[in-house]
């Protein structure tokens, strides 16, 4: 039998007790290890599968895994279950339950990311750019510091750093994201990001991220057809850990589909008319759109590397600067036929294999006399680029 117990730095339940009495070996960190007064063989948990697998073979007695918090939420039991191991779970209280207790913050709306590393800091950061209340679970690479020098300066956010939770040296800190950069943090478990500004709506049925839109390709004043909407957004693929950037935003129509998705948004624009327009929309569908004004290509250079590009203006040169920060997925509408092949041929040239679709939808209509019509929108050209690697 193979037990885990999980560890919150209160007093074990006799169960617990009883397990780690009876057990053959304990495996865990060292920290908590040497805390609890213990009488079976002990050993350190960086090689903990073949510690385990040697004891299976070779050892007497039960085994016992020390974990920290609650071992079933991001913890050690999915690891021992992808091994073939079916342990027998004693939680405590997770270092996330424990971060919002010690925040006075209720946290059923909050959404959970816990980065492996350095690789996945992106899509964590994206995370908390497009969701008011994100608890991050520090990992190498990934804390406090890292995530308010990629949050800022596009996306404000309060920082609540929790160190030490259970620990002797247990400190909840309200920082200030520069504050956050530049000073040390001791041992620190948890971040909560959250945004000051956000008015929450009513109380949701579903924990974490909210269920997506009833419907997409919404109605708007002006820009693109619904139906032509509906297929970029289909190619863009927008999700939760997300970056999209929408380059010659226009009214936003784009952006706030995207963000509405769950992925966190940069529009660029020029005219300051649209921009008003954009904020208008983005307040009117209560999203989360990041509005950089100015010229692409300039305009993009500061901006993090993003995920999917919806180009919506701004010719074949902002199609190349844009390829050239490798997104995923790259989508521009043209209005010209002849456009197309000129920029299929940049992108190629790129290193991006794509396709031109041309959309063209009629509206029924219902004439005076019963009798019923179509009215055609102007067709667009939709250019839809891959990285050819990965073709």
């Amino acid at each position: 039998m193979i037990t885990v117990v999980g560890w919150d730095g209160s007093e074990l339940s006799a169960k617990a007790v009883d397990r780690l009495h009876g057990a053959g070996l304990v495996v865990g960190p060292d920290a908590i290890i040497g805390q609890l007064k213990l009488t079976a063989p002990t050993a350190a948990d960086g090689a903990l599968l073949e510690t385990l697998d040697d004891h299976l073979e070779h050892g007497e007695g039960p085994a016992v895994v020390i974990a920290e918090g609650d071992p079933g939420f991001f913890g050690v039991v999915r690891k021992l279950r992808a091994h073939g191991i079916r342990p027998d779970v004693l939680p405590a209280t997770s270092l996330v339950t424990r971060a919002f207790a010690c925040a006075g913050l209720n946290w059923e709306d909050a959404l959970v990311v816990a980065p492996s590393g350095p690789h996945q800091l992106n899509r964590a950061v994206n995370a908390c750019r497009a969701h008011p209340k994100v608890a991050l679970i520090v990992a190498p690479g990934v804390g406090p510091g890292e995530v308010a020098r990629e949050l800022a300066p596009t996306t404000p956010r309060a920082l609540i750093v929790c160190e030490d939770l259970g620990g002797p040296d247990e400190r909840v800190t309200h920082s200030r994201m520069g504050e956050a950069t530049t000073r040390p943090w001791k041992d620190p478990d948890v971040v909560l990001v959250i945004d000051p500004l956000h008015q929450p709506k009513e109380p949701s049925w579903v924990a974490g991220a909210q269920p997506g839109p009833p419907e997409w390709a919404l109605p708007f004043e002006s820009g693109l057809p619904a139906e032509a909407r509906a297929y970029i957004l289909a190619k863009l693929g927008p999700r939760l850990g997300d970056l999209v950037w929408d380059v010659g935003a226009g009214v936003g129509e784009i952006a706030v589909e995207c963000a509405r998705l769950g992925a966190a948004v940069v529009a660029v624009e020029r005219s300051e008319e649209s921009c008003a327009k954009l904020r208008a929309n983005v307040l009117k569908h209560g999203v989360k759109v990041a509005l950089t004004r100015g010229q692409a290509p300039p305009a993009l250079e500061p901006l993090p590397d993003p995920d999917a590009v919806f180009v919506g203006g701004g010719g074949a040169d902002v199609v190349v600067a844009c390829a050239a920060r490798g997104p995923r997925s790259l989508v521009c509408a043209l209005s010209k036929i002849e456009q197309v092949p000129a920029v299929l041929e940049r992108l190629r040239e790129q290193g991006y294999r794509g396709e031109g679709t041309q959309i063209l939808a009629s509206k029924l209509t219902l004439e005076p006399d019963g009798s019923h019509s179509l009215t055609a929108s102007d067709p667009v050209f939709v250019v839809h680029a891959t990285p050819a690697h990965t073709a």
